[in-house]
C-alpha cells in the first residue's frame, strides 16, 4: 500500500526485494502470530488505530527491540524505544 500510495519506492520490483532482504546476514523475517496481533491490539496507554503500526510496535516491544521509524505518532509512544 505504502507503494502504491507514493509513500514508499523501491529499485527493484516487491518479490525482488524481499528475495535481496532475506538474503541480507542477520536480517530474519519474525511471523506474526496470534500472541502478537493481541498484543497488537492490547497496547497500553493511548496509541492511534493503524494496525500495520500497532503490529510493527507489539514486535518491538515483544522482542525489546529498538523500533527505527521517522513516524511521529510512533516516536512519540512512550511504551516503545524508537531511533531514527
Amino acid at each position: 500500500m505504502l507503494i502504491e500510495k507514493g509513500r514508499l519506492t523501491l529499485t527493484m520490483e516487491l518479490d525482488e526485494w524481499l528475495r535481496v532482504a532475506a538474503s541480507i546476514h542477520n536480517l530474519h523475517f519474525i511471523p506474526v502470530d496470534n500472541e502478537i496481533a493481541v498484543q497488537s491490539v492490547c497496547l497500553p496507554g493511548d496509541f492511534h488505530p493503524d494496525l500495520a503500526d500497532r503490529i510493527i510496535t507489539a514486535l518491538a516491544r515483544y522482542y525489546s527491540a529498538p523500533l527505527v521509524t521517522s513516524d511521529s505518532k510512533i516516536q512519540d509512544y512512550k511504551y516503545v524505544q524508537t531511533t531514527w
